[in-house]
């Protein structure tokens, strides 16, 4: 059975408990229809039951298959730096079909981001090593495809449902 590797640590994006005995761990890509189908039941998920679990997204983005979605993972973590992460994360998901180097700008502005930080951010070498260091932790971890999800390090079963997301979580509660 695949695990994740490495585990959680402070350098990931999360949301929901830190001090969770239940940490679920998505590796996405933002350009993956599947991704953006998922997106939601997430969202739905943490507003529900996010005092349950720490959430953590790890980008992996299939840039043969989605051209686009790299430079969304750039912009993603840029925002990070300016405190709008999950923000842009949802944002960007939410425009999924809008993707492509110009709307970057809009997106900032619609965010309230320097633009021209987040746009110099999104070249930085820092960003460019996590999003890597994120690709290179689910080649790490057995990940082909996405979305991807880990239960407290063990790769978990996913059927596109939101009561799926649920058992997921709901498993691991009562343990």
């Amino acid at each position: 059975m695949a695990k994740l590797k490495p585990e959680v640590s402070d350098y990931d994006q999360s949301l929901g408990d830190p001090e969770s005995r239940i940490v679920l761990v998505e590796f996405g890509d933002y350009q993956c229809p599947h991704c953006g189908h998922a997106h939601p039941l997430i969202k739905r998920l943490l507003k529900e039951r996010g005092d349950d679990f720490l959430f953590v997204f790890r980008n992996f983005p299939l840039q043969e298959s989605h051209p686009d979605a790299l430079m969304a993972a750039h912009a993603a973590e840029a925002a990070a730096k300016q405190g709008k992460f999950w923000e842009m994360h949802d944002l960007i998901f939410d425009r999924q079909n809008d993707l492509d180097e110009s709307v970057y700008d809009e997106f900032a502005e619609e965010l309230g981001l320097d633009s021209l930080q987040l746009r110099t951010d999104m070249d930085s070498d820092d960003i460019l090593e996590k999003v890597a260091t994120d690709f290179e932790s689910g080649i790490r971890s057995g990940v082909n495809g996405t979305p991807t999800f880990f239960i407290n390090g063990a790769i978990a079963d996913y059927d596109t449902t939101y009561e799926s997301l649920l058992k997921l979580i709901d498993s691991r509660v009562s343990k």
